[in-house]
């Protein structure tokens, strides 16, 4: 019963679904009629006025979700890196731009003088702000990028937009709630979007001036020119031999002065070894000539109680007994 009943709804529906298309379409047909020569002639005015602007929409469409950053750096070389960066400052100030940071370095002692500027100029007028930098100085390189940010831009806007309906909600809410914990929940979900439109919003701001104001880092350099050290008559090599004369003698006495603790230390050392040395060489000496005195003595003893040979002349039993 249950499907022959589903099944007879769905046939009256379908037939009634049937029955108002059909009636649409005469009344479209009749009304199509009547109003078809004008419709047509308001499509074919509209052809031919708008062909052009057809053309030319995707471009207008294109330029205007658009959203490009656009950073540069040039390396310049002047006689004057301080004179140029000054002059680099006016050309950025009166195309409309500003500078967020300036280095500078006077060089000395044989280094190269160097500038470099943080220049902001306007993006519309970035090409005629380049060329005038360019006759700055002479151009040793350069190089530009952009990056599109329309989608980020796009994106920023959906959730700011968001964001703000949001908290109007919650605040229109918060005006209603009767309960405190209700109160504490929207006050913590208001102070949360809060913290995070704000954000964006910052966020916002700085794309935004990225976009409006393109980054151009200029660096400004003198030409290098090394020093001659060579002497170049007598008197000044005079003047160099006793320099690197008294320099020498200088660095011996430094390094002496820095070698007296150890060299004091050493020769403590060796003085005391030297000493324990002639020590032990002393006592090991000393019974050496009792000894070899004795040795003498009983040597010469049996020599002298020794008979002289029968018929052995005088003079050399003399010679025999005199002392040796």
């Amino acid at each position: 019963m249950n499907r022959m009943r589903r099944g007879l709804v769905t046939v009256v529906l379908l037939s009634a679904l049937m029955i108002g298309t059909a009636g649409c379409t005469a009344m479209g047909g009749s009304s199509g009629g009547s109003s078809g020569d004008s419709s047509s002639s308001e499509v074919q005015s509209g052809q031919d006025a708008g062909g052009a602007a057809d053309d030319q929409a995707p471009g207008a469409v294109e330029d205007k979700d658009s959203a490009v950053v656009t950073t540069g750096r040039m390396l310049l070389t002047t006689d004057d890196p301080l004179a140029a960066a000054d002059d680099a400052t006016k050309i950025a100030v009166d195309a409309g731009g500003r500078v967020d940071a300036r280095n500078d370095n006077a060089g000395g002692d044989g280094a190269a003088a160097q500038a470099e500027v943080v220049l902001r100029i306007p993006a519309d007028d970035l090409e005629d702000a380049r060329a005038a930098l360019k006759k700055l100085g002479e151009l040793e390189e350069t190089s530009f990028s952009a990056e599109e940010v329309g989608a980020t831009q796009r994106d920023l806007d959906a959730r700011i937009t968001t964001l703000r309906t949001s908290i109007a909600r919650y605040t229109e809410w918060l005006g209603t709630a009767q309960k405190t914990s209700d109160l504490i929940e929207l006050e913590q979900a208001i102070s949360e979007r809060q913290s995070e439109l704000e954000s964006l919003t910052a966020q916002k701001r700085d794309l935004d001036d990225r976009v409006a104001m393109a980054t151009v880092t200029v660096t400004f350099m003198s030409v290098y020119v090394p020093q001659t050290t060579a002497p170049q008559n007598p008197l000044e090599a005079i003047a160099a031999g006793w320099s690197a004369f008294v320099s020498f003698w200088s660095a011996t006495g430094i390094a002496l002065a820095f070698l007296l603790p150890w060299l004091v230390v050493v020769a403590v050392i060796v003085l005391v070894v030297l000493w324990i040395v002639r020590r032990r060489r002393g006592s090991a000496s000393a019974p050496a000539p009792a000894a070899e005195a004795g040795a003498a003595a009983d040597a010469g003893a049996p020599a002298a109680s020794a008979p002289a040979p029968a018929g052995a002349p005088a003079e050399s039993q003399e010679q025999h007994d005199a002392p040796r």
